[in-house]
């Protein structure tokens, strides 16, 4: 029986550990979004995610740049006190855009802190909303580039060409870009580009397959 307590214990301990929290490799924040790596090949990362709330803003444009410009300063407004206590939230990494490519609609996700997760402050901005994603398995390529539209479009297709090289199924409306460093933060830049797998992912590249 404390054999069994312990290890439900573990487990609640592991289920925390995997949302949101401190961690050495956190960049630039002192939280950012934790998870489990199930693989690693010559081309990929194969990643899962646990639900998680983010605060969200929604953005329609041409323009790449005018989109994730738009959209970060109405979400870090929200994280600075336009919210219903007006209270500051610690800036979590990393920022995440859901694109929808071609169509020009982009979804921008600040991460909420740990200690708002549960119940975060309400945005008073019309536009912002809170939302919680569903659990998920991503397909990663990580990149020390700056986030633009040329990158969106280019790391999207590489990542793309690997995974169809090795027959794998994944969602094609949207990908997702992940953001380490802010627009005003003077690191070096680290981005990655995710897709989100369906079903068993695919721990295998075309290199290896060789």
């Amino acid at each position: 029986m404390m054999y069994l307590s312990g290890l439900v214990g573990l487990l609640l301990v592991l289920t925390v550990d995997a949302r949101v929290g401190n961690s050495s490799s956190c960049i630039e924040t002192e939280q950012c979004l934790l998870f489990d790596v199930i693989c690693k090949t010559e081309d990929f990362e194969v990643r899962h995610y646990d639900s998680v709330k983010w605060v969200s803003t929604n953005e329609t444009s041409s323009s790449f740049d005018i989109a994730v410009n738009n959209g970060f300063s109405r979400l870090y407004d929200y994280i600075n006190g336009t919210n219903d206590i007006g209270i500051k939230l610690e800036m979590v990494t990393p920022v995440i855009i859901k694109s929808y490519g071609k169509q020009g609609f982009f979804v921008m996700n600040f991460l909420l802190p740990a200690e708002y997760q549960s119940n975060p402050p309400n945005p008073t901005d019309p536009m912002v909303y809170i939302y919680t994603t569903a659990a998920m398995t991503v397909y990663v390529q990580s990149f020390d580039e700056e986030l633009t539209g040329l990158f969106d479009r280019l790391a999207t297709r590489s990542l793309s060409r690997d995974l169809d090289s090795i027959h794998a199924t994944y969602v094609k409306d949207f990908h997702l870009l992940a953001l380490y460093v802010g627009p005003t933060s003077t690191s070096r830049a680290y981005t990655e580009v995710m897709i989100v797998a369906v079903g068993e992912p695919v721990c295998t590249s075309e290199e290896l397959n060789q």
